[in-house]
């Protein structure tokens, strides 16, 4: 049996440039961690149900653990560690903080990255329509009322995400 050919693949991660071969089943989370050492995307379920691997790719959320990464071949992705500004926390890294939306923390980075998606699609009108777009990312610490909180607060506040 021959070996799986390799592709080479142009992916734009916070804003720089990277071009690595990928084997075609890779995933584009284990192409973040494993090729690219951005570490920060967490691998909960890798089946596309706990949202712990959420990016913003291409303006839209997606999660990377059910996306080829030579399927994003061009694509502009943002990670958790891509959305400070210059050392500066991003409104809702700081509206994490303020409302203690984490506990264990694993979940967060997919959290922040999907919230900021969230904002960005500009369907969520009330709190009501926050929690159910946000319902594919799971935390098993109970810190949902926080997450919602802090969401709510950049969303009303006219905080730019």
């Amino acid at each position: 049996m021959l070996p799986a050919e390799e592709h080479v693949t142009t992916l734009y991660v916070n804003g720089k440039n990277y071009q690595q071969n990928f084997q075609p089943w890779v995933s584009l989370l284990d192409a973040l961690r494993e090729y690219l050492d951005l570490t920060g995307t967490k691998k909960g379920c890798d089946h596309g149900q706990c949202g712990a691997c959420t990016v913003i790719c291409d303006g839209k959320r997606i999660l990377s653990c059910m996306t080829l990464a030579v399927m994003k071949d061009g694509s502009q992705i943002t990670t958790i560690e891509g959305i400070a500004d210059e050392g500066e926390l991003h409104p809702l890294q700081q509206a994490f903080i303020d409302h203690d939306a984490f506990q264990c923390g694993y979940c967060t980075p997919g959290q922040i990255c999907s919230a900021i998606g969230l904002l960005q699609e500009g369907h969520a009108n009330t709190r009501e329509e926050v929690k159910e777009l946000m319902s594919g990312n799971l935390c098993r610490c109970g810190a949902n009322i926080g997450i919602i909180n802090a969401i709510m607060e950049v969303k009303d506040g006219g905080k730019h995400a």
